[in-house]
């Protein structure tokens, strides 16, 4: 059976290499501390869930959802955004819901590359940024991102010759992996850049509440700039929002994107050939969380706070030095100079020998090696085992 020649670019990664390892450890015994995979390991709050159990007994919500049906929902979240960022969305127009952010990612190249042309992605980036243009037959040009420029692109550093063939740049700030921030003045760079060279400009935008700076007395008010806010008459922007992240709603697939009218329509064409929406009853739970209150929001961040203080504290009695991240759940670190050039090794010697599994850099591309990604999605007590367990691998790697 001959299959399709796109999918060679889908080939098995790093991460399912982990996966291989961490069964390896498992089958022999280790208990497994799984700090590669960032998902949530917090409960939905239950006002949440309680609005999509009163949906199941309703059976108006038990058929398909056409676009029509999502209105409550894209009003919601038009006024969370205006809210949040101070700027103007239309509802009708200008929001879509989603299956997570990554479904915005995966299809929205579909919809705007021809074969051949360029994406313009960061490296290190969320591997599913590669996949989505990779199944359009598009190219992607990584945009290396350094600890030297705070994990930002140079935008003059793309050559000319890939600049005439690109048509999509993905921006993703607060970072996974690095946990970088962005401000609203390198967005308003990257808007005038898309803006100079035809380019549409999307942002990845799941880790947008977890930020571990003072939060304003406000409901809502972020401190972390909305490519929106760089962009606000929307001439070459989209924003792509999970409810994964803020509202721990990882498992029930929900989200949106947000921004430009056209490409929000062309995304709604290239959705309808896959699915229809999801089941009302999530949506139900979506409005509830984006329009009831948002202290779970704030004691989630404060849970992640204290879990990153509880591991960098441990990682630095241990002498791994590594800098303090002011968002997301991630520990973006540098290995120590004797794993410098391998993460994968790395990783996969760490899980088997100790039972710790983590993320190897270049599983998020080339500018990647030479770092780890930690997780944190257990409590801070199996946090600081874990760390102890990585002190004993470092000394006995030596």
């Amino acid at each position: 059976m001959e299959l399709a020649k796109r999918l060679h670019s889908l080939k098995s990664n790093v991460f399912a290499d982990m996966d291989a390892a961490k069964a390896i450890a498992v089958s022999s015994g280790k208990e497994l501390i799984d700090l590669s995979l960032g998902s949530s390991d917090l409960p939905t709050e239950s006002h949440i869930i309680e609005a999509i159990k009163l949906s199941l007994d309703d059976p108006h919500t038990h058929g398909y959802l056409l676009f029509r049906g999502t209105e409550n929902f894209r009003v919601a979240a038009a006024n969370w955004y205006e809210t949040k960022f101070g700027v103007k969305i239309d509802p009708h127009t200008e929001v879509l819901p989603l299956i997570g952010s990554q479904e915005g990612t995966a299809h929205l190249p579909l919809a705007v590359l021809n074969p051949g042309d360029f994406a313009l992605l960061l490296d290190p980036g969320y591997p599913s940024h590669a996949g989505g243009v990779y199944l359009a037959s598009g190219q992607i040009y990584p945009m290396s991102i350094t600890e030297k420029n705070g994990f930002l692109p140079v935008f003059n550093d793309i050559p000319g010759d890939v600049l005439t063939q690109s048509k999509l740049m993905v921006l993703s700030y607060p970072h996974n992996p690095t946990s970088a921030i962005a401000p609203l003045s390198f967005f308003q760079e990257a808007v005038a850049f898309c803006q100079q060279h035809n380019i549409i400009l999307v942002h990845d935008f799941p880790y947008v509440d977890l930020v571990f700076h003072d939060q304003e007395n406000s409901k809502h008010k972020s401190i972390v700039p909305s490519i929106l806010q760089a962009d606000p008459e929307k001439t070459v922007s989209i924003e792509f929002f999970t409810l994964s992240k803020s509202y721990n709603m990882g498992g029930f697939r929900i989200g949106y994107a947000i921004g430009n009218a056209e490409l929000i329509q062309a995304l709604r064409k290239v959705k309808a050939m896959v699915d229809f929406n999801q089941y009302l009853g999530i949506l139900n739970g979506a409005i509830a969380a984006l329009t009831g209150p948002q202290e779970g929001v704030k004691k989630a961040v404060n849970i992640f706070r204290q879990r990153r203080n509880t591991f960098i504290n441990a990682l630095n009695k241990i002498g791994w030095e590594v800098p303090t991240p002011q968002a997301t759940m991630y520990i973006w670190a540098k290995l120590p100079p004797q794993w410098r050039n391998n993460s994968i090794k790395f990783c996969t010697e760490l899980v088997k020998t100790t039972g710790v599994a983590a993320s190897p850099g270049v599983g998020f591309g080339k500018s990647g090696e030479g770092y780890v990604r930690f997780a944190l999605v257990q409590e801070p007590e199996i946090l600081e085992v874990a760390v102890t367990r990585i002190a004993q691998f470092l000394i006995s790697s030596k």
